[in-house]
């Protein structure tokens, strides 16, 4: 009980709040971080998903791809990458693309898939490209699938993003890594705290917007 006083104390500090290093730029910091992260990953998994989805070829490669990227450790991969690419971002931005492309490749076959060959046929029958039937038929139709995915991925990155803090300056890791280092708790649950809630907003504002609603 102490220790979370400690930390409502430290999220009500004024000096928590502004200067350099403070809440709100570790907040920008983290929400940038998974902004890019999963821009990445949805440029490179999505369209890989819905082509393999299309022509249904490697379908089982791709799932086995994506359950090995599930089972990689987002730490070790880190450590790895650390020793490999040094102090900074790059590190625990390729680490974190790799937590993020399994569920959003998943999301972009399986919701391919789901489509019903019946109107793929009938679109063809009515002389619709292959692109055409990807973008007009097979996307629409698989869009609340791949929103799933996309939730999936923004939910796991932002609460996986406290580890950038391992080898940059940077996120709302930095108070759970300085709090540690510093026998701080009040700062380290705090810091907790804030990335809990963040990550509960995100997945609330995509409750708003349900997945059947995607659905056209």
């Amino acid at each position: 009980m102490n220790l979370i006083m400690d930390a409502l104390t430290w999220l009500g500090s004024s000096t928590a709040w502004s200067g350099p290093g403070a809440i709100p730029q570790r907040i920008l910091e983290h929400l940038l971080l998974t902004a890019v992260v999963v821009s990445i990953s949805f440029i490179l998994a999505v369209p890989l998903g819905i082509l393999v989805g299309h022509f249904r070829i490697g379908g089982n490669l791709v799932q086995a791809v994506a359950g090995a990227g599930r089972a990689i450790p987002t730490l070790g991969l880190l450590t790895l990458l650390g020793l490999w690419m040094g102090i900074g971002l790059a590190a625990p931005t390729l680490a974190l693309i790799v937590l993020a492309a399994p569920p959003l490749l998943a999301g972009a076959f399986a919701g391919v898939t789901s489509v019903e060959p019946a109107t793929v046929t009938a679109a063809r029958a009515i002389g619709m490209s292959e692109w055409q039937i990807i973008r007009g038929v097979e996307i629409p139709l698989a869009a609340p699938l791949i929103l799933g995915g996309l939730r999936s991925a923004v939910t796991q990155v932002i609460a996986t993003a406290t580890l950038a803090a391992y080898t940059a300056d940077a996120g709302l890791g930095r108070f759970i890594f300085s709090g540690l280092k510093t026998r701080d708790y009040g700062e380290m649950i705090g810091g907790a705290l804030l990335v809990i809630a963040l990550a509960l907003l995100l997945e609330a504002l995509f409750a708003l917007t349900p997945q059947r609603k995607a659905r056209p």
